[in-house]
């Protein structure tokens, strides 16, 4: 386990005591309004977490790909809308079984996936083979063209990822670092502050730890965005108690 003395957010040390689950402590940051656990699971634990996560990629996303594709093509036109182009080069960080990599070659892309589970790295290439998979963390992720020279991607896609990631600020940076300035970025996570979610936290599905250790409202959310280097163009509505954020990289 690894201690969390400041806020992985905003770096803020004053917090109060939110919840605990069996050995797993959670806390409520005065600064921007995260709540998070500490200790941390370590690379380890997570890294046990995430491999073959959804039983040999026969349950969870992969129950039901053609609607996942479905949904997937219509937030790609949105991105496209929002971001005012009609092709470019994507990125799923956190891609799964590459539904989202291959919406997104089917709307016009060229399209790269990042994912660290090699099940369903392995499952993303033996059905949508046309597309780009990194098995490994965003923070290793190098692409290169054919003339060995640096990828950079226009538009970005990280769906119910980033609650997974014990220091988000480099996490956001390092898709940042890929970005052309100017380019939008898709970003969900579960919305603890959301209407619906249940009284009972224990009742919440989008309630796991230590598999989510970061809670986020709205506002923590975008106030994390913009530090590291975002500004938010939309927030999408969400019926369910989830956060949708259209974000674009400064310049």
């Amino acid at each position: 386990m690894i201690p969390t003395p400041a806020c992985p957010a905003c770096n803020a040390t004053q917090r109060r005591p939110y919840h605990q689950h069996g050995q797993w402590e959670l806390y409520l940051c005065a600064g921007c309004g995260l709540i998070y656990l500490d200790p941390m699971p370590d690379a380890a634990t997570l890294a046990s977490m995430y491999h073959n996560a959804y039983d040999d990629a026969s349950t969870g996303y992969f129950s039901k790909p053609e609607s996942k594709l479905r949904r997937s093509s219509t937030r790609i036109r949105i991105i496209k809308r929002l971001g005012g182009f009609s092709g470019g080069n994507f990125l799923d960080v956190g891609c799964n079984g590459g539904f989202m990599v291959e919406a997104a070659r089917r709307g016009g892309f060229q399209a790269w996936g990042v994912e660290p589970d090699p099940v369903s790295v392995e499952y993303a290439r033996t059905h949508y083979p046309a597309n780009n998979y990194f098995n490994g963390l965003i923070a290793d992720f190098d692409p290169k063209d054919s003339n060995g020279a640096p990828v950079k991607f226009n538009a970005a896609y990280c769906c119910e990822v980033i609650e997974h990631v014990p220091q988000p600020q480099e996490f956001l940076r390092a898709i940042h670092r890929l970005l052309e300035p100017g380019a939008i970025l898709y970003l969900t996570t579960p919305d603890i502050s959301h209407w619906r979610r249940p009284r009972d936290l224990e009742r919440w599905d989008g309630f796991c730890p230590p598999s989510h250790c970061l809670y986020f409202t709205p506002s923590s959310l975008t106030a994390l965005a913009q530090r590291c280097g975002f500004e938010l163009i939309q927030r999408r509505p969400a019926w369910k108690p989830g956060i949708k954020l259209v974000l674009r990289r400064s310049v």
